[in-house]
Parts: C-alpha cells; sequence; structure tokens
C-alpha cells in the first residue's frame, strides 16, 4: 500500500504550544517546528505571533507586524546543513 501526501499541503490553522510553531494541515497531519528555527519569530512577541494571517489558500502564513512569511512546504522540508528553508 503506498500513501503519498498532497502536493501543495495547505495550513488550516496554527498556534503556539509548548514553545513550538504547531500548524495544523488539511489532511489532519500536525507539523510542529521551534519559533528559534526563524529569527523573526524568535525575537517576536506573544501579540505579534499570533496576529498571523493564512495566504494562497492555506499554502503560506503571514505575519504583517513582524514582516514574516512562512511556506507549509518549507516547514515540511528537512533543515539543511545552512539553516532552514522555508
Amino acid at each position: 500500500m503506498t500513501i503519498s501526501a498532497p502536493e501543495d499541503p495547505r495550513a488550516t490553522h496554527l498556534s503556539f504550544e509548548d514553545e513550538m510553531l504547531v500548524v495544523r494541515l488539511e489532511d489532519a497531519r500536525e507539523v510542529r517546528v521551534p519559533p528559534e528555527w526563524y529569527p523573526r519569530l524568535r525575537a517576536a512577541n506573544d501579540t505579534a505571533r499570533v496576529n498571523w494571517r493564512l495566504v494562497g489558500g492555506g499554502i503560506g502564513i503571514h505575519w504583517e507586524s513582524i514582516d514574516e512569511d512562512l511556506s507549509v512546504r518549507g516547514l515540511l522540508a528537512p533543515p539543511t546543513m545552512t539553516g532552514r528553508s522555508a
């Protein structure tokens, strides 16, 4: 049996729990990454962190007040030796 993930994974919601960025996907997966991987999120206060919106039908996440954008595909990619790909 083969199980495949969608080509364009889409977020439906996000939160910060136990010092992790938690992104829920429309296919019921949940992605947890440390905000420390993203300098603007790491430096942001709680008010700025919760001020997000989904973009492109959920293919990305945007934080206006800290000028940060993350793609869902980037969150699912493994870390690289030179840092995160997003």
